[in-house]
């Protein structure tokens, strides 16, 4: 795979919601059913799915950033090396997976370091064997095991000189280092496995009476097709729906799932705060100040309320169990905002008490 920021033609700064975007983008324009006759339509959907993994997560995205950016500075002093000369020691290449181990800093080298001491362990023994016999000086004329065993010895640091020498090593590409990265954080480096198709993203836009009676919503993914969305309880407006295995599916791959974001309209007689409704009912400043009982709209009906005397427009009367279900088998309450409002027509009346109270004058 390429450069995931290339894939999916996104900046290096880009944004989470820019890169969702360009994400929907690419994966539309190269999803296999609109390129039934590009026999890399498979391949490219499947990269431009591992880019937006990578870059979705934000861990993920800065591993491989400080990768890329430690790759730049060996391929620079690679560069440097050449530019000074040929060296006296050639030194291989440095793989991804041995990068992304040494970043990474996995179990190998751990379990590694943990068998030398066990290998050294058994050594004391046979060296005390050894003394105890002496007629062995005759094996010592024979030239072909110290020939045998001299090379072995000297291999072994030279082959170690790459890993700890301060010689530099040429960088893995942009792409192995991808690859690298996500096995090795799905814990699958070194094994084969089948991988997932790239779930999709999408929102559902949904009314407060379409979540109080489990409407099915329709929810379009960004191919155009439709899909039917059962709204569970305690949904709210932002709550997230994962539709299992319902997302694409490609030959020799799991297949995706649906992502859906349900957004509640907040622009009927109700607006949602949670499991609670938020309602607003006028009241006119004679019953404010006197009290009085009145009616307001529920899910379910019209219910009595009784306005205290003297309260004013930041007065709020709460309504127990008039609000949505909730994932307990539950209701959340109606939050009623009393909104202080004028007769239609200036009242004479109240026009002239109001006169007097602020000039001082009494009827």
């Amino acid at each position: 795979m390429r450069d995931p920021y290339s894939v999916l033609g996104v900046r290096r700064n880009a944004g989470p919601e820019e890169i969702k975007a360009a994400w929907r983008s690419v994966a539309k324009a190269v999803h296999p059913d609109q390129n039934k006759d590009d026999p890399l339509a498979t391949q490219r959907f499947a990269e431009a799915g591992r880019a937006y993994e990578v870059l979705k997560d934000p861990k993920l995205r800065n591993r491989y950033d400080h990768a890329r950016r430690e790759a730049e500075l060996r391929r620079m002093e690679e560069m440097k090396r050449k530019a000074r000369g040929p060296e006296e020691e050639t030194i291989d290449p440095e793989t991804a997976e041995e990068m992304i181990s040494r970043i990474f800093e996995t179990k190998d080298r751990a379990r590694a370091q943990n068998q030398r001491p066990q290998e050294k362990k058994p050594a004391p023994p046979q060296a005390k064997a050894e003394p105890a016999p002496e007629p062995r000086p005759e094996p010592r004329a024979e030239t072909a095991p110290e020939t045998d065993t001299r090379p072995e010895q000297k291999i072994e640091p030279a082959d170690k000189t790459p890993m700890f020498g301060g010689f530099p090593r040429a960088a893995a590409p942009a792409a192995d280092l991808v690859s690298a990265i996500v096995r090795r954080i799905r814990g699958a480096a070194g094994k084969p496995a089948p991988e997932k198709v790239p779930d999709i993203f999408c929102d559902v836009t949904v009314s407060i009476e379409d979540i109080f009676r489990r409407e099915k919503a329709t929810a379009t993914l960004p191919d155009g097709q439709t899909l039917k969305v059962t709204l569970p309880a305690g949904t709210t407006d932002g709550s997230i729906i994962r539709l299992k295995e319902m997302g694409y599916r490609l030959n020799g791959m799991l297949r995706g799932d649906v992502v859906v974001t349900v957004r509640v309209l907040q622009d009927g007689r109700f607006r949602t705060d949670g499991a609670d409704l938020r309602t607003t009912l006028p009241v006119n400043i004679q019953d404010a100040i006197l009290g009085c009982d009145m009616t307001v709209e529920t899910l379910t009906g019209r219910v009595s309320v009784t306005i205290p005397p003297w309260s004013g427009s930041d007065q709020v009367l709460r309504l127990d169990g008039h609000g949505l279900p909730t994932a307990e088998g539950k209701r959340g309450d109606l939050l009623v905002e009393l909104r202080l409002m004028l007769w239609e027509k200036p009242d004479e009346k109240v026009t002239d008490l109001m006169r007097s109270l602020r000039n001082g004058l009494f009827l």
